[in-house]
């Protein structure tokens, strides 16, 4: 018996001690970040960054593949089907939490076929319209809108994406509706926006910000509480007395679901410190990012908040999956 004890005291020490070596195990391995969009946007530029620090901290190369289509949904069926050991990750917006909202076969639930990893950032939208428009102002247009809403329309980027659900939470905070025009991606809509084609956009400060700061585009307001650096001109939604569409988009970094739960603990603290890197060195700000640490299952709990009232906004303005 006593024989029996001690071996068994030793195996089970053995067994400790391995567990321990692999959760302890570094990320030693090349990494491959998966963005569903196309390069140049302002998701791929946020991944690029991010993906240069990572690689700094960790020491290994990490790859960032662009794989767009189908709203995300091909990239991001590519990694739910990847290994999971943590060598592959998916970058992207709020809408990727969207899929099952937004298109009529999902191939994938977005909540339950991933590991939410760490969400990294938030950033405001602006709001902008086409030059013909004399409107100076968030409220004059609400005002043009509620007398003539056959003569505004909305171009939405992407179904499910923030603009597309930060223009729903207008309109109904405005209590005005929009004709909704539906583009792939921002590119084509702020051109249309430009050209008069259509009439307002809302979307990534960023991204608009150049055409606006050119004078193609008139910027009449962002979603943020407090104005931003990058805009100091360009008031609140706040500020024209709608303090309620307050929005923000966000981005984060998934794994496959099975990926082992100390793996992702990992991948969370290296990603945590590299936004904080980011953070300090002003790479953030000047994407027009506000930098956000998380651990996964508060991640995970935000998600939930946030699909939940994205659905019902979906819901109400008679929202079909394509």
């Amino acid at each position: 018996m006593k024989l029996f004890a001690y071996l068994t005291a030793i195996a089970t020490f053995a067994f400790a001690s391995t567990a321990c070596a692999q959760a302890t195990k570094p990320l030693d391995k090349p990494i491959r970040m998966v963005v569903p969009f196309a390069a140049g946007g302002g998701v791929d530029n946020a991944a690029r960054v991010l993906a240069n620090q990572l690689r700094t901290r960790l020491g290994v190369a990490v790859v960032v593949e662009n794989r767009a289509g189908a709203s995300g949904s091909v990239g991001g069926k590519s990694v739910q089907i990847a290994p999971a050991d943590g060598t592959t990750l998916l970058f992207s917006a709020s809408t990727h939490v969207m899929a099952k909202q937004v298109l009529r076969e999902p191939p994938y639930d977005p909540q339950t076929d991933f590991a939410p990893v760490a969400r990294v950032g938030e950033a405001p939208l602006m709001l902008v319209v086409a030059p013909k428009h004399d409107v100076k102002n968030l409220k004059a247009l609400l005002d043009e809108a509620r007398k003539q809403p056959e003569k505004w329309s909305a171009a939405i980027p992407a179904a499910g994406a923030a603009s597309h659900i930060a223009t729903l939470l207008l309109a109904k905070q405005g209590k005005v509706t929009f004709m909704i025009v539906p583009y792939k991606g921002t590119q084509p809509a702020v051109t249309d926006v430009a050209g008069g084609h259509t009439d307002l956009l809302l979307d990534s400060m960023i991204s608009l910000l150049p055409l606006a700061q050119a004078g193609k585009v008139k910027a009449l307001a962002i979603t943020a509480k407090q104005r931003s650096p990058l805009a100091p001109d360009v008031p609140t939604v706040a500020e024209a007395g709608f303090p309620d569409t307050a929005y923000v988009s966000w981005y984060g970094v998934w794994d496959p679901k099975d990926t082992p739960p100390d793996v992702v603990a990992q991948l969370n603290r290296q990603i945590n410190a590299a936004v904080q890197d980011l953070a300090k060195a002003g790479a953030w700000a000047k994407l027009g990012i506000d930098p956000v640490n998380e651990t996964p299952d508060q991640m995970k709990r935000f998600i939930a908040s946030d699909v939940a009232q994205s659905a019902d906004l979906l819901r109400s303005a008679g929202f079909k999956p394509e």
